[in-house]
């Protein structure tokens, strides 16, 4: 499939954030659209590090975010 030229309507439809989430195994890396706690700040807790992400850092991959940014240590006692 092609890629298409971003338009700034698109820019402003990318995910906004770079996340580190606790995972089962560890970080895991996720984009974000907003910064969305969740009802009750349920998600709070499983935030390790976020980044707002510049506009032209929006549409890399996650893959190329988590190499550019490494996941925050994490204590597991």
């Amino acid at each position: 499939m092609a890629r298409r030229r971003t338009t700034d309507r698109d820019a402003n439809d990318l995910p906004r954030y770079f996340v580190w989430v606790r995972g089962l195994e560890g970080p895991e890396p996720q984009k974000w659209t907003a910064m969305d706690f969740g009802i009750d700040e349920w998600k709070r807790p499983l935030v390790l590090a976020y980044l707002e992400l510049p506009e032209d850092e929006r549409a890399l991959s996650l893959s190329v975010l988590a190499r550019r940014y490494p996941p925050p240590r994490v204590d597991l006692s």
